[in-house]
């Protein structure tokens, strides 16, 4: 919190209940009562819901009474306001036995008195935390090396932490320095990765989900189990130059274990508040606080710790459970992670979601609400503490609505933070927290669900959406923030202090998330699956199979025993289109019906060319094998009437399978470049239609293209151009059919002329690929294309 010269401000305290200690901080207020969320529970049922609230009021501290039944007490009086500091006592629901809380000074060392000097810490660079989980001596001569290994110094039981992690040095002048040991999801000091870097008392180093803190001559660690509170401070986000608003200086808090749901009409700014709550697009203005730590400034640390399930699932549908969690665990555990430890975290996951009976059944065979299940499963895999979801019941029935809805409900129980983007309004009640969006992108309504409607003055939630869209002049923010109900769940339930200055990443660049495997071990793993995910598909087996055989077929039918002056030109040109529609066929669906899979791989490490070569490896063998099958099914045993019997460098049949493979590799590429390109997997078979037309235009079997301007620059980018070129010199097409057409200097019998039109399937197939890796970038996470 940023102090003002001149201005008091509350000291610190430490109330003291029968449920342990709790450090208040001045920039905060701290709410008591029986729900969980309360910064102070007291499980008491003369305990209010929400019963009191202890906030700073200029030079000390004030307890309120939340209009409670039973009443807050001091000194055997009921209070409805009172000014307390140490030494106060407080009872709470009763005056004689109710829940006693005793106000203490801090100690010295930063500890509650007399709990001694481990109780309680608050580090002041990069946010609050509660007390540590363990304290330890700092070395003076040593060094402390840290990891998931049992013989480490200090040892972090994580899977996303390696074995031999990082180490932190005492150096001979009374310093430190912290040391990565080359671990695959970082190091980072005060957000920030670092390979080596000094570090000073009140720095936070990350690891993992565990943050470490130099605190006088100790070290303590503070391991995030989950249980985070998110305070959302003055989001805005415009577009168009700042004259279109999509969300208005949105605030509101969440608490650790909290169920939130996010309702509102179409265009109220619901997936926007999404992006910038997960920090995968910023706000053009504002912050969100991660249990007190700026998510923008140090998202490079924090993003490890938001899981998001987006509306479309993230699954390959014909994995089993199991095989498809398998290989997320590889991708998203350290290389060093043994086989046998990711085994057991995916058993965990499938147990935990009820998924045990289903976990060898392929994800397609599952019902809507069992698929959801297994995308949530592979986001906990890592152990999220935020969890977002958006549209998790889009399509669904009521029942599997509901279902869907408790469960989430369950992993907010288990200790984690969910909100969920929704516009079902079936399973409301289940959630601890409601945020109603109205137009133009302002806090309409934030709080418990079943005051909702009430405040709105409806009986029924189809009602209050007819209300947001027929009455657009009615100032519904302006209505809530003048409430009461503002005043108690959004302005006095704030968990941090308000920043001051606008810290939102917008503006700065951050790196891409570590990659937790190798470039090598990233395309073994991407390979594997991608080939295990084909081999799955029947369908698209079957077609595979039989295209090449069709197409063969048909070129056989037309070349006959030998290629003569009336077949030879007509079987070329099958083969070229045969070529390119096995190439193409092949690669034009594959990037866009997985772009919701690479976006979210994207964001947690996937390398963007491991993920491309993966495809180019699985796809490219499966292409030139269909090549081959195809040249030796149209051409085996036809003469081919090559002068002398001869190609230009190898027999006439191998340089023609080898053309026909490079022209059906190349368009392959083509039709990765065209998936990279198309928004909807539905527009792609009307474009490898307009493909084909394309190639059999320009490949110079029908229309003489040689010296004619413009046609026949643009015919250098057409693949089949330079195949049919290749294939012509092979059997010297101009001397079978001699004319203007075949004349083409590309057709010539030349070894230069054969080199350079294999030489420019090539280049077309390079360039292909840099295109589609530049495609890729666009549909990244925002904040990694800054």
């Amino acid at each position: 919190m940023v102090q003002r010269p001149g201005v008091p401000t509350a000291p610190e305290l430490v109330l003291q209940t029968d449920t342990g200690s709790t450090a208040m901080s001045p920039g905060r207020t701290y709410h008591v009562g029986r729900d969980p969320l309360c910064e102070i529970c007291l499980d008491d049922a003369r305990v209010s819901w929400r019963h009191a609230i202890l906030r700073p009021d200029g030079d000390h501290w004030t307890v309120e009474d939340e209009h409670s039944t039973n009443g807050t007490w001091v000194d055997g009086h009921r209070v409805h306001e009172w000014s307390i500091g140490v030494g106060s006592e407080l009872r709470f629901g009763d005056a004689s036995d109710g829940p006693l809380a005793r106000c203490l000074g801090p100690a010295p060392n930063g500890g509650p008195a007399g709990s001694g000097p481990s109780s309680v810490s608050t580090p002041s660079l990069t946010g609050t935390f509660r007390r540590p989980t363990t304290v330890r001596p700092l070395p003076t001569r040593t060094a402390v090396r840290i990891g998931r290994a049992p013989d480490n110094d200090l040892v972090i039981d994580d899977l996303v932490v390696s074995r031999r992690h990082a180490e932190l040095h005492a150096l001979a002048d009374g310093t430190y320095e912290i040391t990565d040991l080359g671990s695959h999801n970082g190091t980072f000091l005060n957000g920030t990765r670092v390979e080596r870097a000094p570090v000073a008392e009140g720095d936070i180093v990350g690891i993992g989900h565990t943050a470490l803190c130099l605190v006088g001559d100790q070290l303590q660690e503070y391991l995030d189990t989950g249980e985070v509170s998110l305070d959302v401070q003055e989001l805005a986000v415009s577009v168009d130059r700042g004259r279109k608003t999509l969300l208005d200086h949105v605030s509101f808090p969440v608490g650790a274990k909290c169920l939130l749901a996010v309702v509102g009409p179409s265009g109220a700014g619901k997936s926007t508040l999404l992006g910038a709550l997960t920090g995968l697009r910023p706000a053009d203005h504002g912050s969100v606080l991660y249990d007190g730590r700026d998510l923008y400034r140090d998202y490079a640390e924090l993003r490890s710790r938001i899981g998001l399930v987006p509306q479309d699932d993230i699954l390959h549908a014909q994995l089993t459970v199991r095989r498809a969690l398998a290989y997320a665990a590889e991708l998203r555990f350290p290389q060093d992670t043994a086989r046998a430890e990711r085994e057991a975290r995916v058993d965990e996951v499938i147990g935990e979601l009820g998924l045990g009976q289903r976990a060898d059944q392929p994800i397609h065979s599952l019902s809507g609400g069992q698929r959801k299940r297994v995308s949530v499963a592979l986001e906990l895999l890592t152990k999220p503490s935020l969890l977002f979801l958006d549209e998790p019941t889009s399509g669904l029935d009521p029942g599997m609505d509901r279902s869907v809805m408790h469960m989430l409900r369950g992993l907010a129980d288990d200790g984690r933070t969910v909100i969920v983007v929704t516009h079902s309004v079936l399973s409301l009640d289940v959630c601890d927290r409601l945020l109603v969006l109205a137009p133009g992108g302002r806090i309409a309504w934030f709080g418990p669900p079943e005051e909702a409607l009430g405040f709105f003055g409806f009986a029924e939630w189809p009602e209050a959406f007819e209300a947001f869209e027929n009455q657009q002049g009615r100032d519904w923010a302006g209505e809530y923030s003048t409430s009461p109900q503002h005043r108690t769940y959004v302005r006095n339930a704030a968990r941090q202090p308000r920043l001051d200055e606008d810290r939102s990443a917008a503006a700065g660049f951050v790196a891409p998330p570590p990659k937790a495997q190798s470039w090598g071990s990233q395309l073994s793993t991407l390979v594997r699956r991608y080939a295990a995910a084909l081999s799955a598909d029947r369908t698209f087996l079957a077609i595979m199979i039989a295209l090449p055989f069709v197409m063969g077929a048909m070129t056989r039918a037309l070349a006959g025993s030998s290629l003569t002056k009336e077949t030879a030109i007509n079987a070329l040109l099958i083969l070229c289109v045969g070529g390119v529609l096995t190439g193409a066929a092949n690669g034009v669906r594959e990037l866009v019906k997985e772009r919701v899979i690479y976006q979210r791989e994207r964001a947690v490490g996937l390398s963007r060319s491991a993920y491309l070569m993966s495809k180019v490896v699985v796809l490219g063998a499966i292409t030139v094998a269909q090549a081959v099958v195809m040249t030796l099914v149209g051409l085996y045993g036809v003469k081919t009437n090559a002068p002398g019997g001869k190609g230009v460098f190898l027999p006439p049949l191998v340089e023609i399978t080898l053309a026909v493979a490079l022209l059906s590799f190349t368009a392959m590429m083509l039709g990765l470049l065209v998936s990279a390109l198309v928004r909807k997997e539905e527009v792609t078979m009307p474009l490898l239609v307009l493909l084909a037309i394309v190639q059999v235009v320009f490949c110079g079997a029908l229309l003489q293209l040689n010296g004619v301007p413009v046609i026949e620059q643009l015919a250098w980018l057409v693949p089949s151009r330079w195949a049919l070129a290749a294939m012509a010199g092979t059997i010297d097409l101009g001397a079978i059919i001699p004319g203007k057409l075949t004349g083409d200097p590309l057709f010539a019998h030349r070894a230069g002329v054969w080199l350079l039109d294999l030489g420019m399937l090539v280049a077309l197939s390079v360039l292909f690929g840099v295109l589609v890796l530049r495609l890729l970038r666009r549909h990244e996470p925002a904040i990694m294309r800054k």
